[in-house]
């Protein structure tokens, strides 16, 4: 059972969110917040698997709630809300530790299916959003020497999972365009987190575009790249 706290300043939105999640039979709300104050005392409380946290709140905003949030509660990976599809508060978060983000006003389906994602540590969420994410984020970004240095702990192998990693895609894409086994993958994305200190997928991403393993478009070429060279084999 995947354990949800929703954080929002909205009464009908935080309703709407929790009515729709605890339909679900693997899913259950153990709590609401109006305000990232209340969240971060809330998580303390109920240690949730996943945050649903809104960028702009009174008291304590997203932003900071996130970061305090993972400091003192650090198993529970949160989900930043945005109504925006480029918002400046969303790289700070990406920052402060976030899993995943995903538009207000993406389908019920793909808030259900974000929450069971980043529960699971699979993927980073909204593909459309998280693409104009990291392409900004790499604009606004000098290569991080300290960050590269950090890649040598990594396999040539795992290098290449890290690159379709920062492409947002999920172990089953990796599998295919690699040519290996789903399970395989899900080894090296284990070891790649381990050797590296990362929380998640979401931290991976940032690490590739910080380091200059990848250039925003770069981790796509090469998916293609692969792709090519399978349907010729």
């Amino acid at each position: 059972m995947i354990s949800v706290l929703i954080a929002d300043d909205h009464a009908m939105v935080r309703g709407g969110f929790a009515a729709l999640l605890s339909a679900q039979p693997d899913i259950r709300v153990v709590g609401e917040a109006a305000d990232g104050l209340e969240a971060v005392a809330m998580a303390k409380r109920t240690r949730p698997d996943v945050a649903l946290m809104d960028v702009r709140m009174p008291n304590l905003d997203g932003l900071e709630a996130t970061r305090r949030l993972i400091e003192s509660v650090p198993g529970t990976k949160v989900v930043i809300l945005t109504t925006f599809d480029v918002d400046d508060y969303v790289y700070t978060a990406l920052h402060a530790g976030a899993s995943g983000f995903l538009l207000k006003d993406a389908p019920p389906a793909d808030l259900i299916s974000a929450v069971r994602v980043v529960a699971g540590g699979e993927a980073l969420l909204a593909p459309s959003v998280t693409r104009r994410l990291i392409k900004e984020f790499t604009n606004r970004q000098s290569i991080d020497e300290r960050e590269a240095l950090r890649l040598n702990a990594l396999t040539s192998r795992e290098i290449d999972v890290l690159r379709l990693i920062a492409d947002g895609q999920s172990n089953a894409d990796i599998a295919r365009n690699l040519t290996i086994a789903e399970e395989t993958v899900k080894s090296h994305v284990g070891r790649i987190l381990i050797k590296l200190h990362l929380r998640d997928r979401a931290q991976a991403v940032a690490l590739a575009y910080k380091s200059g393993l990848v250039e925003a478009g770069f981790a796509s070429t090469e998916a293609q790249k692969s792709r090519r060279l399978r349907s010729r084999g």
